[in-house]
């Protein structure tokens, strides 16, 4: 051990990452300049203050909502900076705030790529539908909304740490659970926070609630998700007494929301589980008689309620749904057809906008396409149409496999939303409030000695002057 700076390797267990020896090092770490120390924590606070700002807007600050401040997010006019949902804006500066923290911005984007190649897949996919909305001169900011921002949303929750993700997953929880609350208040009280519009038609005579969501279907299909991941991972709420009815008050929202695709692919989701671990019980597994004693109580309990509630009529609003949709089912069936308007050529490539919204009127359907397919196909093409259906399967391949195995369920949500409602074909965030859910409330189980390893990775990371003291 001389005392000339010459490198040195150091080989111990918890330097060692994916069974590669760490990187040399020329330099002990404490010798970072404190500026640089200074600038890279304010830099973290900084992207952590955006990130919480984005998950606020993400669930607050609807379309609706937007339209009502005379933003022209929706409608019409308006400047090109009212087209972004602010959410898109808060995740485009961290993201950036992210890549140049560190001062090697292509380094830092190669990292996260790297680890992520089907998010390449998806980033081509969408440039070929970037340009087609070039070619044809139609308004691009709808896929940025939409389909871009969700991809740099997950490339900054996937360099958070547990820890600095930690506020964000309850502003998550708290924003969700004050849409429910919300939900509840302009149910019964028959007020509306914020008229519900599709565009710049103002909505009226409709009862279901929307909250800060703005739509019942978006409002329906969220809360729908958070019940699911609330049962699925029991790590989220460990106390079973808060946890119960937690999911119970949820569950009752989606009554007052009114959406009939989630509330029955939740209970269907939840009757599985309830007969799988009646199976499980019944080919012998052990349960303690305090838990059995208490889903006995818990049983009776839920009977006794759902026939008072059914007794008051407080749901019958949305029990007459079932039995009269007001057109809702014709409805899907005039979107099938509308595709047999066109010829092959406008179905390869997309028809005009104008022809579109001509046979949509004449179709009686003006308040949108309800499947995301059929209107992409009209909207982009089925070459388009097929492209982005390629990548957003590797997208969300990329996702599960960072999450936990309950996301598989929220991932069904999703297909069945798409599939009977407008959904992401529509300029929206509702993809990214999805992936939202996902990545903080289902996130992947890591052992604690892997989360060590991956600490002291992160701590010691190499640079080309060295090391990086993170």
């Amino acid at each position: 051990m001389s005392g000339s700076p010459r490198a040195f390797p150091i080989d111990g267990p918890l330097l060692r990452h994916g069974g590669r020896r760490a990187a040399t090092f020329h330099q002990p770490p404490f010798s970072q300049h404190p500026a640089t120390t200074t600038t890279a924590s304010l830099t973290n606070l900084m992207i952590m203050g955006l990130m919480l700002l984005a998950v606020i807007a993400t669930f607050t600050l609807s379309g609706a909502m937007l339209t009502n401040w005379k933003i022209h997010y929706l409608t019409a006019g308006g400047n090109f900076y009212e087209k972004l949902h602010p959410a898109t804006y808060f995740t485009f500066v961290a993201f950036s705030l992210l890549l140049v923290r560190n001062g090697d911005p292509v380094g830092d984007l190669d990292r996260m790529l790297s680890g992520a190649k089907l998010v390449i897949v998806y980033m081509v996919c969408w440039i070929f539908l970037l340009i087609q909305m070039f070619v044809l001169e139609r308004p691009f900011t709808v896929i940025i909304d939409t389909f871009l921002q969700p991809v740099v949303l997950c490339l900054v929750i996937w360099q958070l740490t547990p820890a600095q993700r930690k506020p964000l997953v309850w502003a998550t929880h708290l924003t969700i659970l004050l849409n429910v609350c919300v939900g509840y208040y302009e149910y019964f009280s028959g007020h509306r926070l914020i008229p519900l519009t599709l565009g710049d038609i103002l909505v009226v005579g409709e009862w279901r609630s929307s909250a800060f969501l703005g739509h019942p279907l978006t409002a329906s299909g969220l809360v729908g998700a958070y019940i699911l991941a609330l049962v699925l991972r029991p790590a989220l709420c460990p106390p079973i007494p808060l946890r119960i009815p937690l999911v119970v008050f949820c569950l009752g929202s989606l009554m007052a929301f009114g959406g009939r695709t989630a509330l029955i692919t939740v209970l269907a989701v939840l009757g599985l589980l309830a007969a799988s671990e009646l199976l499980l019980i019944l080919r012998g597994k052990r349960v303690s008689l305090p838990h059995v004693m208490g889903a006995i109580c818990l049983l009776f309990i839920a009977s006794a309620g759902i026939f008072a509630v059914f007794d008051l009529g407080i749901f019958d609003k949305m029990l007459l749904r079932f039995s009269s949709d007001k057109g809702s089912a014709l409805a899907r069936v005039a979107t099938f057809n509308l595709l047999s308007h066109f010829d092959w050529h406008e179905l390869l490539i997309g028809p005009k906008p104008v022809r579109v919204n001509a046979l949509q009127a004449q179709l009686g359907l003006n308040y949108g396409i309800e499947n995301f397919w059929v209107s992409c196909i009209v909207q982009f093409g089925i070459v388009h149409t097929a492209l982005l259906t390629i990548g957003m399967i590797g997208f969300f391949v990329e996702i599960l496999k960072r999450a936990n195995p309950a996301a598989w369920a929220i991932v069904l949500l999703i297909l069945v939303i798409a599939a009977s409602s407008v959904s992401f074909s529509s300029k929206n965030i509702q993809l990214a409030q999805f992936i939202m859910i996902i990545t903080f409330l289902l996130p992947k189980e890591v052992p604690p000695f892997a989360r060590a390893m991956d600490s002291a990775h992160r701590a010691y990371a190499p640079t080309s002057a060295g090391i990086r003291f993170t």
